[in-house]
């Protein structure tokens, strides 16, 4: 059963949410997960962060998600996206920050599945071999 729905959740990414859709999305899980404290005034993809996978500028309300999570499951982007909601609210990742992610229910499983895009980033790409 969790295989198919995980499945069904890659094949939803795939379709790509627009700007406003994220900014919905962001409302939503921002009433869901944190007492709707957290009020960005815009939330939009970016193709400048190759390092990152989100950043916001609370002073502007603004969130950036980095186009590298386009297609990834809708966990992953909503983990991204509580995680930069909740630095609308605190700056930093101290114990008051990590204790706002407790509210998300899947974020150790979201942030396992990044590490593991990074880590698969980072291993050497071998040519493919003859005749495949």
């Amino acid at each position: 059963m969790r295989v198919m729905l995980d499945k069904l959740a890659a094949q939803e990414s795939r379709r790509l949410l627009g700007d406003s859709e994220l900014t919905e999305r962001a409302e939503r899980l921002s009433e869901q997960y944190l007492g709707g404290r957290a009020r960005p005034a815009s939330v939009r993809w970016v193709t400048n962060q190759n390092t990152r996978w989100g950043s916001c500028t609370p002073a502007e309300g603004s969130i950036r998600l980095s186009h590298r999570l386009q297609g990834m499951p809708e966990y992953v982007i909503d983990y991204v996206l509580v995680h930069e909601l909740a630095h609308l609210l605190v700056p930093g990742h101290g114990p008051r920050f990590w204790r706002l992610l407790e509210a998300y229910p899947r974020t150790e499983r979201a942030r396992g599945y990044l590490e593991g895009v990074v880590a698969a980033e980072r291993l050497p790409h071998l040519p493919a071999a003859r005749g495949e």
